[in-house]
């Protein structure tokens, strides 16, 4: 059932098999969604391609699985929502938004006209799952070192484009590998998975944690300068310290050594890694536990 309450309705394949005889011959929504996979363009490509058969003023897409909402035109009072599954995969939620009520026959038709967005919403999520695996650490579930040397790339660029400052920290688990040597692996695993937790409630949203290689860990600090920078490394490592993680009848009091750097004027990609990496060493060398810039 539908309403222009928030309630859902669920678009699956069974409702697509219902209506797929429906002559849409003379509208070009399907081909039009077959030119991409990312969310952002399918959504407004739709919103745009229905507007003249069903005027609304916006839309809402919302898809937890991706931390991912989209949102266009007007937020208003009247809305229809659905939420779309296609066999066992959930492709999210759309509520579209305009000033008058939505009668029985607009939602019928636009049910029969999501019929032509499941099969691309489908696509574009699988599409977005596979590249989420290639770019994700399977142990600690932070982006790994593929996705790093993909994102730095961009963030120097857009952070020169908008002339905004760019932050780098590196860290490294003092005495890992004593830890593996004496616990064994698998307690080396939990260590992983638990700094690598300590680090993400220490940042905020607009930082991005990467596992590095081993136990060492990169966060990339967006619109973030030396001293601040600094700040958030000393936070972490104030955090990680503060924790004690039990592994069977032993204790483990864990801390990590810090290296900093920030984007300068004439820094390529390998001189602001490096500063950051000499850093981190120097605090190992220093006594751990600690934060150094670089």
């Amino acid at each position: 059932m539908v309403t222009n309450s928030p309630h859902l309705a669920v678009v699956n394949s069974n409702t697509f098999e219902a209506t797929k005889t429906v002559n849409l011959h003379h509208y070009d929504i399907s081909s039009a969604l077959q030119t991409t996979l990312e969310f952002n363009q399918l959504l407004n490509i739709f919103s745009n391609k229905i507007q003249n058969l069903l005027p609304h003023s916006g839309f809402i897409y919302s898809n937890p699985a991706f931390d991912l909402e989209i949102q266009n035109g007007i937020v208003t009072r009247n809305t229809c929502s659905y939420a779309l599954k296609i066999e066992d995969l959930s492709l999210g939620e759309l509520k579209l938004m305009r000033r008058q009520k939505f009668s029985a026959a607009d939602m019928s038709l636009l049910e029969t006209l999501l019929c032509c967005l499941i099969y691309p919403l489908k696509n574009a999520t699988l599409y977005k799952q596979a590249i989420n695996q290639a770019f994700t650490d399977p142990l600690t579930q932070t982006q790994n070192r593929t996705a790093f040397n993909d994102s730095v790339e961009r963030e120097i660029y857009l952070a020169r484009r908008s002339n905004k400052p760019l932050g780098l920290i590196f860290l490294d688990i003092d005495h890992f590998k004593a830890i593996n040597d004496q616990f064994g692996h698998e307690c080396g695993d939990i260590v992983l998975t638990s700094v690598a937790k300590w680090i993400r409630e220490s940042i905020r949203n607009s930082d991005v944690v990467y596992r590095y290689g081993g136990e060492e860990f990169v966060v990339l600090l967006r619109e973030t300068d030396a001293e601040g920078a600094l700040l958030l490394a000393e936070r972490i490592r104030r955090h990680i310290e503060n924790h004690t993680l039990a592994y069977g009848m032993e204790t483990l009091k864990l801390t990590a050594s810090f290296g900093v750097s920030s984007l300068r004027d004439n820094d390529d990609i390998e001189h602001l890694l490096v500063r950051a990496d000499q850093a981190m060493y120097r605090a190992k060398n220093s006594g751990r536990n600690r934060v150094v810039a670089g």
